[in-house]
């Protein structure tokens, strides 16, 4: 049995049922990452010993009786930026070379209690910005597979792993997922606490998960889901049963509205001619919305906003070791540095005018059909490429998911977003699954 090519839904019920045990499972995707990660550079640490041990640990807890977790005995990759009590963190720099935390991030804490087995730390663009990483993307390796969560991505397109973990402050969650060709869901923002992991931005930065499913996104998602008093961005509320829901019919056959955004002009002709095409299928259950000219300011606000969090948040980072930094990090380091306390708080405003206007859309539509980035994957390890068609929905707050329904000219992966009104993450999981369904039904 191959189960590194199973689904993490799988895992979990193969393993509940005593068909595996936690320790065949890590076992299995160890040798998967042994066997081909030297090609694609998907992992900043891994240890096989741990890794083994925590598997020995769960199958020991099942055998005696005890309750097990949702997640029980399944691997899950966690993005070298996010804190981890028993392996370095070393955020993609190395300035934080051997860097090891005292305590587990919250969201670390939640997997650890749902029972999932921690195989290591996936690879990040350094503090999670823009400079590449050494990760190649597992379709072409001449390609990038975005940032900046390349690890995640790639380890989990090449099934080293069934899910793993990202961030996304401008695109770092969908526009890898995209290129590598998985899913990848961005939830609202303050859905999932941050404490224990690099800041960046506080009112952007969010972390989500990135899969071979919708379901089982949906799945880590409702496990790392929650209040936490360290993160002032999260409240006390009813944990949302994503999975449940992804999983459901919708009531009514969804209705889609195409934005092609101010930004349309950056895809490129082969992507804008698949949306097209998408379009044509989906026929009357899609409409094309033009949002309004003022959604053009989401672009410079979003920035405004990004900047001065550097500033803040990674500033002592430019002081002690500036020479030692990429030229992207330090000059975005430096423009915060510039901006007024005036022009930082206008930019932040835009957010709720904007989100006014979004929600008119949303009452007469399920979701927003948009791209995930503007092609396939360059075939340039100098970039991360470009994330135009992410950067909005990070400033909105907004929870976007992309799913791998296209592909471009080279035959590499090409991903269709979705964007749901904040709050709704469950039932934009729910629409998603109906989109991937109804176009690879009519595919087949």
């Amino acid at each position: 049995m191959d189960w590194t090519s199973r689904s993490a839904l799988d895992l979990r019920d193969a393993l509940a049922r005593g068909d595996v045990s936690a320790v065949e499972v890590t076992r299995a995707h160890l040798d998967r990452i042994g066997e081909i990660d030297s090609g694609v550079g998907a992992w900043a640490f891994l240890d096989s010993g741990h890794a083994m041990a925590q598997a020995e640990r769960l199958d020991k807890l099942r055998q005696s009786g005890a309750d097990i977790g949702p997640l029980h005995g399944v691997p899950v990759g966690v993005k070298d930026i996010i804190d981890t009590k028993d392996m370095p963190t070393q955020n993609g720099t190395p300035v934080d070379a051997g860097r090891q935390p005292k305590t587990d991030a919250a969201v670390v804490t939640r997997l650890r209690q749902a029972g999932a087995v921690i195989l290591g730390k996936t690879v990040t663009t350094e503090l999670a910005f823009t400079a590449p990483s050494a990760t190649l993307n597992p379709h072409n390796p001449a390609h990038t597979p975005g940032g900046s969560s390349s690890g995640s991505a790639a380890a989990v397109a090449a099934n080293m792993v069934p899910f793993a973990v990202g961030t996304q402050t401008g695109g770092s969650i969908v526009r890898p997922a995209s290129f590598c060709g998985v899913v990848g869901f961005k939830p609202t923002h303050g859905l999932i606490a941050r404490s224990g992991c690099v800041v960046q931005a506080f009112e952007l930065d969010t972390i989500g998960p990135i899969a071979r499913s919708v379901d089982d996104a949906a799945l880590l998602a409702e496990v790392m889901q929650g209040y936490d008093p360290g993160d002032e961005a999260t409240v006390p509320r009813a944990p949302s049963r994503m999975l449940a829901t992804a999983r459901s019919k919708p009531p009514v056959i969804p209705s889609l509205g195409f934005v092609k955004t101010p930004k349309w002009g950056d895809a490129e002709p082969y992507l804008q001619e698949a949306f097209g095409e998408l379009t044509e299928v989906l026929g009357d259950l899609c409409d094309e919305v033009a949002l309004p000219d003022v959604f053009a300011n989401s672009w410079p606000a979003h920035r405004t906003v990004m900047v001065t969090g550097f500033a803040r948040n990674l500033g002592h980072y430019e002081e002690r070791f500036g020479d030692q930094l990429s030229e992207q990090l330090r000059h975005a380091i430096v423009e915060g540095r510039t901006v007024s306390a005036v022009d930082y708080l206008a930019a932040r405003d835009w957010c709720d005018v904007l989100n006014q206007g979004l929600d008119e859309v949303f009452e007469r539509y399920d979701a927003i059909l948009t791209p995930a980035a503007p092609g396939e994957a360059p075939a340039d390890l100098n970039t991360t490429g470009n994330p135009v068609f992410n950067a909005m929905w990070s400033f909105l707050g907004t929870p976007a998911i992309t799913l791998p329904l296209m592909a471009g000219p080279n035959g590499l992966p090409m991903g269709v977003q979705l964007v749901g009104p904040r709050g709704d993450d469950a039932r934009l999981l729910r629409t998603a699954n109906w989109l991937y369904d109804r176009i690879m039904t009519d595919e087949d």
